[in-house]
């Protein structure tokens, strides 16, 4: 009462935020990706015009209208927003290409993960914020009802590039997972506030692929992840198309899942040891991941439930050790990994699920240990060092 409160931002190319109430500014979501994951061709469509239906005395949500307008593509776009705890944006996007695109991005959303305990280079070790992101994870529920949980990288050196086929998609964004300050201790930004986007297609969309792109940064100030649907179809010139979803702005994310489903809660990398025979615990070059599963499908088990792991690793990963035990801390479960990498400068990729009786628990765990950058050359001597090259 007797305030103001920002609902929805619509700042730059085809960007927006949303919020519902209690939450900060976090992800972004965009009218359309072209080509994002073409290095140095990629074409950043804008909103031209706005229009804004007034909204009648009772009504409870806000329509918008907005012109989108590109080299390659125009496309006229609704916006339904209804703000709230939890903010919901129905979108409508009816897209014409004016040329040929390689990667049409549709639902697109940008956001930055810098490190978290999934991941923590060096370099952010002297932080005190034991996590700074505004997203830390790519939750897909695909077609056929699996659904995937893919954490969040900050890469070395190179652009990574990750895809998953799904058909059909059921639901897709970028999760901020935990939601504890404890997580984050950060009093100024506050990403503990910072909501989840994950949007809902309306209709079948056709075969496709969520792609998932992450870049390196340094800094938190710089957007580093993009999330999309891109169709198999290639957008071809004079094509047009209609896209609709429904965009929940939420830091309820246990809500988004079903009854019977679990979910991860936290991962957890780490090096790799084992016990000395005095109980000394000693590295011995292995990485260690931990994994926690939550959720109804877990805390209603009841004492001495018999749990599998459906576990697999690409040809890079050596799975030396896994155990899986129960988090009563939690009310859910914990999987612990030991891996060999057997070439740091190669992707190691790892899959994991919980099942009973051979039918699936939880969502798949698929985790993704980047590449080592190749170590720098040692300087040439100073007289030999060529001049400068100012471009």
């Amino acid at each position: 009462a007797g305030k103001y409160d920002e609902v929805m931002s619509l700042l730059g190319a085809s960007y927006f935020r949303v919020i519902g109430k209690g939450q900060v500014y976090g992800l972004s979501g965009r009218g359309m990706a072209i080509d994002t994951t073409s290095v140095g061709k990629e074409e950043f469509p804008n909103f031209r015009e706005y229009w804004i239906q007034r909204p009648g005395p009772n009504d409870k949500q806000l329509v918008i209208y907005a012109l989108l307008d590109s080299p390659s593509a125009t496309g006229a776009y609704q916006f339904i927003l209804q703000p709230g705890s939890d903010a919901v944006l129905d979108v409508q996007a009816n897209i014409v290409m004016r040329q040929d695109v390689a990667t049409l991005g549709i639902a697109p959303l940008t956001s930055m993960f810098l490190y978290g305990p999934n991941q923590r280079w060096p370099e952010f070790l002297r932080n005190f914020r034991p996590a700074i992101h505004d997203s830390n994870g790519l939750a897909i529920h695909a077609g056929n009802d699996e659904w995937i949980w893919r954490p969040l990288n900050n890469p070395k050196g190179a652009v990574a590039v990750s895809t998953f086929q799904v058909d059909n998609p059921r639901g897709f964004g970028l999760l901020q997972r935990g939601h504890a300050f404890q997580d984050f201790q950060d009093l100024k930004d506050r990403y503990d506030l910072r909501p989840s986007a994950w949007i809902e297609p309306q209709g079948n969309w056709g075969k496709g692929k969520v792609t998932l792109m992450e870049i390196p940064t340094a800094d938190e100030t710089n957007d580093n992840i993009v999330a999309f649907w891109n169709p198999d179809t290639p957008a071809r010139k004079g094509q047009t198309m209609q896209f609709a979803y429904r965009m929940h702005w939420t830091m309820d994310e246990p809500a988004l899942h079903a009854q019977n489903n679990a979910w991860v809660r936290q991962t957890f990398q780490t090096e790799g040891e084992r016990y000395q025979p005095n109980l000394i615990r000693q590295s011995d070059g292995t990485t260690a991941l931990m994994v926690d599963f939550v959720g109804p499908a877990l805390a209603s088990l009841p004492a001495g439930t018999a749990l599998e792991t459906q576990l697999s690793g690409n040809a890079n990963a050596e799975i030396l050790e896994s155990n899986l035990l129960r988090n009563d801390a939690m009310k859910g479960w914990r999987l612990s990994l030991r891996v060999k990498v057997k070439d740091p400068a190669q992707v190691t990729e790892l899959r994991a699920a919980l099942t009973q009786g051979g039918k699936p628990l939880s969502e798949t765990w698929s985790f993704q240990i980047p590449p080592l950058p190749a170590p720098a050359p040692a300087p040439a001597a100073a007289a030999a060092r060529p001049s400068p090259v100012v471009s």
